[in-house]
């Protein structure tokens, strides 16, 4: 089949949509499927099947945008129709302008629509200062409907939070599938060679990008509180933001300053495969590609149970979860683990087998039977 893949925003695989929306392309390509993918991702520009569009002029906010490394597509009607001609099927990825010009082709050329749910209300009112507004929240979903969701065929939720979430706002039973974005082969228990300069500590990995939803310093607090603060080694895999100000937050409360980097794939599988413990203190969340990467090489989590994140549901007993922002709460979860190495090793066999559900050819299977359901039942 030919399908089109229309994303507002792709640039480096360093978050999560951007990621889900490269796994699958690559996934129907490699099944043997024609796809065309119309993003703003000028590196992008001459590779066979993508199609590019200029991002939005934001004046006087270009300077904040970019510190955010935010690539926004402008709509490019003429591009848009180009790839749009002939297709079988089009998905897209997030809600905004570049989705919503694209819908309104598609339905024009009666051509199946499926729309990804990759953006929590709260990764956009973050940005203007409104994160914790339950009016402002439920008024952007009520515009993500309105403009994009109402006129899908199929929606794709990466969890079953989301999905109740966005339904219970609008009051209605959309149709749609619950599919998890699934994790890369590639992460697996393996044998990593640890750095010599991190020899004796005990490490804590959390992978996020440096945002504020992303609740760094709530970690940064509970090892200042642990009894073990002077053995345990941060390290913050990512980018972002907030860098800058972690930094300096993490210089004045800790010792033993967190590692900040971003890291490559391979590199990335390493680091979890070192690493004692992962923590995700993140307040927002859809589902945490970076959490199920770790726990797929049986690094055992910690989680916050934010009524607003996904993840909390893969922890698999209240050892695997602290209270949403309580600091206290989280240093004596991480005591725990460190004076239980025993345990720690049982539960780390336990999540290499959950971690199986979320089999990357096998959520890859289900996304392309959407695409191919959708297709059948938009001629039937």
């Amino acid at each position: 089949m030919k399908v089109a893949v229309v994303c507002d925003v792709l640039g480096k695989e360093n978050n999560g949509t951007t990621i889900a929306a490269m796994n699958l392309i690559r996934s129907l390509r490699a099944k043997g499927h024609e796809v065309r993918v119309v993003c703003p991702d000028e590196e992008r520009r001459g590779e066979e099947g993508y199609y590019i569009v200029p991002t939005i002029n934001f004046g006087v906010l270009n300077n904040y945008v970019q510190k955010n490394g935010v690539a926004l597509a402008k709509v490019d009607e003429s591009t848009l129709r180009s790839a749009l001609e002939g297709i079988d099927v089009m998905h897209t990825i997030t809600p905004f302008f570049l989705t919503v010009k694209a819908i309104e082709i598609a339905r024009e050329n009666n051509i199946p629509i499926t729309s990804g749910f990759h953006c929590q209300a709260e990764n956009f009112t973050n940005h203007i200062f409104m994160m914790n507004s339950k009016r402002v929240n439920r008024r952007m979903y009520e515009i993500f409907y309105k403009y994009t969701y109402q006129y899908v065929d199929c929606i794709h939720f990466p969890t079953q939070f989301i999905c109740d979430v966005f339904l219970g706002v609008i009051g209605k039973d959309l149709n749609h599938r619950v599919i998890s974005n699934g994790v890369n082969k590639a992460f697996q228990r393996k044998q990593a060679e640890r750095p010599a300069e991190l020899e004796g500590k005990f490490i804590i990995l959390f992978t996020g990008r440096y945002s504020k939803e992303k609740s760094h310093t709530v970690l940064i607090d509970a090892v200042k509180r642990s009894k073990y603060a002077d053995d345990i080694q941060l390290i913050f895999a990512g980018s972002g933001p907030q860098r800058e100000h972690l930094e300096e937050y993490a210089r004045e409360q800790l010792k033993i300053q967190p590692i900040f980097n971003f890291f490559s794939r391979e590199e990335m599988i390493d680091v979890i495969n070192y690493s004692d413990l992962y923590v995700h203190p993140a307040e927002i969340e859809i589902e945490a590609i970076s959490c199920l990467e770790a726990i797929s090489c049986g690094l055992v989590p910690v989680i916050s149970n934010s009524k607003r994140s996904a993840t909390r549901f893969f922890a698999l007993d209240n050892r695997n979860h602290f209270r949403c922002n309580d600091s206290r709460n989280l240093a004596a979860k991480i005591d725990y683990w460190i004076t239980h190495p025993e345990e720690r090793a049982k539960c780390s066999e336990n999540y290499l087998g959950y971690a199986k559900r979320f089999d990357f050819d096998l959520c890859m299977d289900q996304m392309e039977q959407m695409l191919i359901d959708t297709i059948n039942e938009k001629k039937g």
